[in-house]
């Protein structure tokens, strides 16, 4: 039996998947095949994707609730970043769904049993890490440019980001800034939790194989 890897694969060996180009035509049959998927079982989808709603609305209570109506935004916009780790359910449905194999709503949680579990938890605390990075930065950002006091409002944060300087500032570094978190976390793990949940390859060769398919691919990737 195979012991603890996540830099490797379960064989010790570091792998490096073979990366094809992948065409417009290929783009449209993979959202062809993603639509069969949701429509093939609509409910499970639906259920499992209340989390980000749910997980939206929590966020936002927890900032207003402790001062820091300045970190909404990026609480909720930077959601997305640890979003292929979220989405790893999804993933395990549709794969059980193309082998033809069972797939109620509760196998999501079957990707505790992958071999490459081990590999799928450090990529995806390495997004978790990535959000707190953003997070931090987003905050920093808003110090420099309005100070350390959290804002006094809903109503006054709103009117010192659109009708000032400072605030449009705010919005047009925070959302440079967020282009580049997001290019990071796409370049990484774009293909790295399917191709993990398919054959497992470790975590190294996941992100790695994201990167060279990005790469290799940028203008149907973007």
């Amino acid at each position: 039996m195979a012991g603890f890897h996540v830099m490797t694969d379960a064989y010790g060996a570091h792998v490096q998947p073979t990366v094809r180009h992948i065409s417009t035509a290929d783009l449209w049959d993979a959202l062809k095949l993603g639509a069969e998927d949701f429509w093939a079982k609509p409910s499970h989808y639906v259920f499992l994707c209340l989390i980000y709603p749910i997980v939206g609305l929590i966020l936002t209570q927890w900032s207003s609730g402790s001062n820091a109506i300045q970190l909404v935004y990026p609480l909720m916009s930077g959601f997305a970043l640890i979003g292929p780790f979220a989405a790893i359910g999804l993933y395990e449905i549709s794969r059980r769904r193309e082998l033809g194999m069972s797939s109620r709503w509760h196998h999501a949680l079957d990707v505790r049993h992958s071999p490459a579990l081990p590999s799928i938890a450090v990529i995806g605390i390495l997004l978790f890490a990535l959000f707190l990075l953003w997070l931090f930065t987003a905050q920093s950002l808003y110090t420099s440019l309005f100070g350390a006091e959290p804002p006094a409002s809903v109503g006054t944060f709103v009117r010192d980001v659109l009708t000032t300087g400072k605030g449009w500032t705010l919005i047009l570094v925070g959302n440079a800034v967020g282009f580049v978190f997001a290019a990071v976390v796409l370049g990484t793990t774009v293909v790295a939790f399917p191709l993990l949940l398919d054959r497992d390859v470790g975590a190294v060769a996941a992100i790695e194989t994201s990167a060279r398919v990005v790469m290799a691919n940028p203008l149907t990737m973007a």
